[in-house]
């Protein structure tokens, strides 16, 4: 049989053993070990952190007073006096059609009231002769020298005469309504401006024939006018947060022919009502007036624009960026080069910032980027660029 080993070769295989151990870890370790993970990385600061909500859907500027003028009778337009946007003034002509045949039948009902009058006054006299006569009759037969016959017919004289006064006095009235309506349709053929504002459409042009719209129809408008001190943002935002908005809570909007931009306003008005619209959530609408007046009159109506409503806001406090928040409240924290996992007790958060009360310390680099499956506790990531937090409260 072959001799065992002796304690001294026994050692030797087991320092031999251990030191190839070594050596594989050492190697591991350095230069089979994987290179590091690159990840964003931002620093725990202080900052604003702003709890808001937004609008399910498009919200749209509208103008508060909007008129879509139409002609209350039919005509040929002879004039347009102001163009897309040109200012005008309350009661500043717009439009003007043909008028002759109107004009015609204004001066034909001015001519009706003296000739109503002339007849008034001579029914009037008429009357007042046949009283005369009557009263003289009435005392010669009281004399027994008039007839009765002869008093009852001046009493038919008499009251014949008094009415035909007084329908005298109904044509004359008639003459001069006649004269008024005249007036009135006259006026009809000039179009003007209700208030203040900007021409935003003309739909006609001089030569064309317009029409008012018949009863439950609408016809193409004439003139578009708006007032434009009157925008503001309707926004639908979701029943959900119905019970937290209200009237005066400052609002962020921002529209979509200005990205990037934000303008501050106030919520006008919280409807009474959630709106229950077909295949769609339900919505309460607001209303949200521009604190700027020249942002507000500078936007188009019709616009889409959101609508961030700011519940509440806290400020100087410990925040991070809500994109390196892991599920159950966790994030990956870069300690020298090693990624480590830590739980974090948040407070107030948005889409951007998360206010951070226990769990990581002011200095300290939180992962941002989360998409990889290679960042995770416990790898090895090396900082590729280091966000400075913002100024001032996000979305």
């Amino acid at each position: 049989m072959p001799a065992e080993p002796g304690p001294s070769r026994k050692r030797f295989y087991a320092i031999l053993i251990l030191a190839l151990i070594l050596l594989a870890v050492a190697l591991r370790l350095t230069v089979f070990a994987p290179d590091p993970v690159e990840v964003r990385v931002a620093e725990v600061a202080r900052g604003t952190v702003q709890s808001t909500v937004t609008n399910s859907k498009a919200g749209t500027v509208e103008a508060r007073r909007r008129s879509r003028i139409a002609p209350e009778i039919g005509g040929r337009v002879v004039e347009i006096r102001r163009r897309e946007g040109e200012r005008v003034k309350a009661g500043e002509v717009l439009v003007r059609l043909a008028e002759e045949s109107l004009r015609a039948r204004l001066e034909q009902a001015k001519e009706g009231v003296p000739l109503a009058s002339a007849r008034l006054e001579d029914a009037c006299l008429r009357r007042d002769r046949a009283r005369r006569e009557l009263e003289r009759t009435e005392r010669l037969a009281e004399q027994k020298v008039a007839s009765a016959d002869r008093l009852d017919a001046l009493q038919y004289a008499f009251d014949s005469a008094r009415v035909a006064c007084e329908a005298a006095k109904s044509e004359l009235a008639q003459a001069k309504a006649n004269l008024r309506a005249s007036e009135s349709e006259l006026a009809k053929t000039t179009i003007t401006a209700p208030f203040d504002g900007i021409v935003a459409e003309v739909n006609v042009e001089v030569g064309e024939w317009v029409t008012p719209s018949p009863p439950l129809l609408t016809s193409p408008a004439v003139i578009d006018l708006i007032d434009p001190t009157s925008i503001y943002v309707s926004a639908p935002m979701d029943e959900v947060d119905a019970g937290a908005i209200r009237p005066g809570l400052p609002v962020r909007v921002s529209v979509d022919s200005q990205p990037g931009t934000s303008f501050p306003g106030r919520v006008l008005r919280v409807a009474p009502y959630v709106l229950d619209t077909e295949a769609q959530n339900r919505t309460l609408e607001i209303e949200v007036e521009l604190e700027d007046q020249k942002v507000a009159e500078a936007l188009l109506p019709g616009t889409s624009a959101d609508a961030e409503v700011i519940l509440d806001t806290r400020e100087d406090v410990v925040r991070i960026p809500t994109s390196a928040l892991l599920r159950s409240e966790k994030v990956l924290v870069l300690e020298d080069d090693l990624l480590v996992e830590r739980a974090v007790e948040l407070g107030l958060r948005n889409w951007q910032y998360a206010e951070v009360k226990r769990g990581v310390e002011l200095g300290e680099r939180v992962v941002v980027s989360l998409d990889s499956k290679a960042i995770v506790a416990g790898a090895r990531a090396l900082a590729a660029v280091e966000d400075a937090p913002e100024a001032g409260a996000a979305r």
